[in-house]
């Protein structure tokens, strides 16, 4: 067996917990499509999710991982449940018109007794489609199914000890691999060759560990990508005279720390460093509101009054709860620091706060994962927020 990223007792206290949210809702059992959500409960670890799997939460006795048969190898070897509560639908049932997956979950949930009651779902996992939805339904025809999304998502808003030593070792992660964008990023390098080796960083950035495969790629925004957030690099070679933007991450364990920073290839412009002058203030302003107690909103508010006194403005999100990170998002879909929401910062709560200002064609970016800790927050990474100038 592969060992376990956590001893048995944080397993326990997550399954707890959950149980405790399911009874609050009237669940009698709890079916978790979210792959973030499943290695969380269960330790499994498998790059198995382009075929459906689910886990199974009673309310009493061990969970259950349902996925490909040719998987549920990979899960006696990771996961922490006995051999006999990971199990795998037939061959016969991947990718085929003649049936579907979710035909044999549904029916093999029946069989364990637990096909009546109310069945709490997690309706807005990206990999559970709406057919797999009205095949499972269709196959436990005696259950009423419950919309259930983020119900594990909010507890794991709140990391334990355990959880934020790997967070730590993720920051680490990202701060090597920025260090690589600036030793190799220079005029006449192409995109992707700058993106390789910072990947290579990821994967090989700390002695004591393994670096993960990050849920997103590394972002290299620059040339007339420079204002377009999410674009991936190609085959183009930087410039001489152009300002980057780099959105990258460390995952160890699967947790994972967001680490953005700016560099500048040649002479700096002045209407670069006004916005430069005016995110660095901004993030001293996040920093110094984000607490618990504090709601998301007013750490946004912060950050938007800060702006203005230097006349910007931004109109999208400046952060997110961040953790547990499997493809397509790091994010955990819960605390989102912007207006209007009230989510109260507690302790333990990691935040990626990324301030990002997409200008008319370039744009600079500086972001920080922070913990909040009993009175205030602290930055995982220890790294220059200046905009780095390589001439």
């Amino acid at each position: 067996m592969v060992p376990l990223p956590f001893g048995r007792d944080e397993y326990a206290s997550r399954l707890e917990k959950t149980r405790q949210k399911m009874m609050e809702r009237g669940l009698d059992l709890l079916i978790v499509t979210d792959v973030a959500n499943q290695h969380y409960l269960t330790g499994y670890d498998g790059w198995s999710f382009y075929t459906p799997q689910v886990v199974a939460v009673p309310l009493e006795g061990e969970p259950v991982w349902i996925g490909r048969s040719v998987d549920a190898v990979g899960g006696r070897l990771t996961a922490w449940m006995k051999p006999e509560n990971v199990v795998g639908f037939p061959e016969t049932y991947v990718q085929t018109p003649l049936r579907h997956p979710m035909d044999w979950v549904g029916q093999h949930i029946v069989e364990r007794g637990w096909g009546k009651g109310r069945v709490g779902i997690e309706l807005e996992a990206y990999y559970y489609s709406p057919k797999a939805h009205a095949r499972l339904v269709a196959a436990m025809p005696d259950a009423e199914f419950i919309d259930a999304d983020l119900l594990v998502s909010w507890l794991r808003s709140v990391k334990s000890p355990a959880e934020i030593a790997y967070m730590r070792k993720a920051a680490k992660l990202s701060e090597a691999a920025v260090r690589t964008a600036y030793e190799v990023i220079a005029p006449g390098v192409r995109e992707c060759d700058a993106a390789a080796a910072i990947q290579a960083t990821q994967s090989n950035g700390l002695k004591d560990d393994a670096g993960d495969t990050t849920a997103l790629p590394p972002l290299l925004l620059c040339g007339d990508n420079g204002a377009a957030p999410h674009i991936l690099w190609t085959n183009r070679r930087f410039d001489k005279e152009e300002t980057i933007s780099l959105e990258i991450a460390g995952a160890c364990h699967h947790y994972t720390a967001g680490l953005a920073r700016t560099m500048q290839l040649g002479k700096k412009q002045q209407k670069v460093a006004d916005v430069e002058k005016a995110v660095l203030e901004g993030m001293a302003s996040v920093l110094d509101t984000a607490r618990p107690g504090v709601e998301a909103q007013e750490v946004e508010c912060a950050w938007r009054a800060t702006i203005a006194k230097h006349g910007f403005e931004k109109v999208s999100r400046i952060g997110y709860s961040i953790g547990i990170g499997y493809s397509p998002d790091w994010g955990e879909h819960t605390i989102s620091l912007r207006q209007g929401d009230t989510s109260v910062l507690e302790k333990g709560n990691t935040i990626h706060t990324i301030l990002g200002m997409w200008m008319d064609g370039w744009g600079i970016e500086i972001s920080e994962t922070i913990h909040i800790t009993e009175k205030g927050c602290e930055t995982l990474a220890n790294f220059p927020r200046d905009i780095f100038v390589k001439n």
